[in-house]
């Protein structure tokens, strides 16, 4: 029985995993952080505390963290360093946090997956993407989220784009060219990513994730598109995770490779 712990608890995506990791029979809920985290409704066994400085040596195997950019900056280093197993699916983080827990899980004894998106279509969509890059002359990316995402573009977008650029990059060809050039309304294009990947973002009350990748090129277009209409759709990927997470040392950077085995 894994044990798992749930930081972010009180929001959104924390209830979804609570309710997840209830409904698995090989898993167990031991801990849930949050600052609100008298709002969280579970079992009087369940340590429940304000933050991971908080939460007592040893209460789970793995934490999952679906909290802010802000707090997990803060806890990643000192969880890993105590030798609790990630999963995090925060977005936003700065890349010298990143890069502070990546070399935190090298060193051990806590391991680190770390994943833009957990919709195991969304992961299946990046992959697709990567095999057509090299086939057209160009590509640009639009994300769709709800009205509250704090940070723009998604890390998903990013993460599509950059996957992009390698696959082009691989193949020899250049950046994608913008022939535009006049900007009425600053912004228009959107923002220019890795490999000249324009990314637009989009954010609407209604929309939970959304993601479309197209592709041009002479006399034809191809259009890779993802719908998460529900939270429960990362689930699955959540799941796999702290399964695998475990026996995985050091840094997973994606599910990619757990779901090639």
């Amino acid at each position: 029985m894994i044990r798992v712990g749930v930081i972010g608890a009180a929001g959104r995506m924390g209830q979804n995993v609570i309710a997840a990791v209830e409904a698995a029979e090989d898993l167990i809920l031991s801990a849930a952080v949050d600052p609100r985290h008298e709002r969280v409704i579970v079992d009087p066994e369940v340590v429940t505390c304000a933050t991971v400085a908080e939460l007592p040596d040893g209460s789970a195997d793995v934490l999952v963290d679906f909290s802010i950019a802000a707090a997990a900056e803060q806890h990643l280093v000192p969880a890993l360093a105590r030798g609790f197993h990630l999963v995090v699916g925060t977005t936003g983080l700065s890349p010298a946090a990143v890069e502070a827990a990546h070399e935190a899980a090298e060193a051990g004894p806590g391991h680190l997956l770390v994943a833009a998106n957990f919709a195991l279509g969304a992961v299946l969509a990046m992959r697709f993407a990567e095999i057509a890059a090299p086939y057209f002359e160009s590509v640009e990316v639009i994300e769709l989220h709800h009205a509250a995402k704090r940070d723009a573009p998604s890390g998903t977008s990013l993460k599509t784009a950059e996957r992009i650029a390698a696959a082009r990059a691989a193949a020899g060809l250049d950046d994608c060219a913008d022939p535009t050039e006049s900007t009425v309304i600053e912004g228009a294009r959107g923002g220019r990513a890795p490999g000249g990947v324009h990314i637009h973002s989009v954010r609407l009350p209604g929309l939970v994730a959304h993601e479309e990748i197209l592709f041009g090129g002479p006399g034809e277009g191809l259009t890779i598109r993802h719908d998460s209409y529900d939270r429960i759709s990362f689930m699955a990927g959540v799941l796999l995770a702290v399964r695998a997470i475990g026996g995985r040392p050091g840094v997973t950077v994606g599910l990619d490779a757990l779901l090639e085995g």
